[in-house]
């Protein structure tokens, strides 16, 4: 798996007046072209009276970009929008700023500006996520070792996803993969090596 990446959750949006041009700009998470396509039509059909629907995604995967300048001058619009994105170092993300023409003309700087900061306040408006490769493991131990086990846990920065407590405790565990050797390490020597941790799957995931 990759280093760290950052996306954000689901959806936001934000808006403001450059001139009487009103400019609202949308940002979705997305994972595929499909999706950003899907986003980008949502928004057009929605705002289907407005001047300019610019757009810009950009995905994680072989970082994969497209824009749009959506009738605007060659320059002024779709990449400013993906300037934005790529600045701020996040992806799986696609981003529209919807324009609706005041009767005022901006200029080719005034409509860089306008569309840089339309991303901008969507971005701003999301809820970033740190994205990390993780581990999801899982533990079976007896009740007795329950509270050592567990002391653990914040030093690693561990997530419980889910326990079942029958004969024996069963804990499913979210770890960074950066850390689990070094977890796996200090659990086997504070239980005398009878409790080892088992590997379920590797994914990314917002962990702290």
């Amino acid at each position: 798996m990759a280093e760290e990446y950052v996306t954000i959750q689901g959806e936001a949006r934000d808006e403001f007046i450059e001139r009487k041009s009103r400019f609202i700009g949308f940002i979705r998470h997305v994972e595929t072209e499909a999706e950003a396509l899907s986003f980008i039509q949502e928004i057009r059909q929605k705002h289907w009276d407005a001047t300019h629907n610019v757009y810009a995604y950009l995905l994680r995967d072989q970082s994969f970009q497209r824009y749009s300048d959506d009738g605007e001058p060659q320059g002024t619009a779709g990449i400013p929008v993906l300037s934005v994105l790529q600045k701020e170092g996040i992806v799986d993300v696609c981003v529209v700023v919807t324009r609706y023409f005041g009767g005022i003309l901006l200029g080719g700087g005034g409509l860089v500006r306008a569309y840089s900061h339309g991303a901008s306040l969507a971005v701003e408006a999301a809820q970033k996520l740190y994205m990390a490769p993780c581990l999801e493991i899982s533990l079976r131990f007896d009740y007795s070792l329950y509270g050592k086990i567990t002391y653990l846990f914040p030093k690693y920065s561990i997530e419980t996803l889910a326990s079942d407590f029958n004969e024996r405790v069963c804990l499913r565990l979210l770890i960074k993969k950066s850390a689990y050797h070094a977890f796996a390490e200090e659990l086997t020597e504070l239980t005398g090596g009878s409790v080892s941790p088992t590997v379920e799957k590797e994914k990314y995931a917002s962990i702290k």
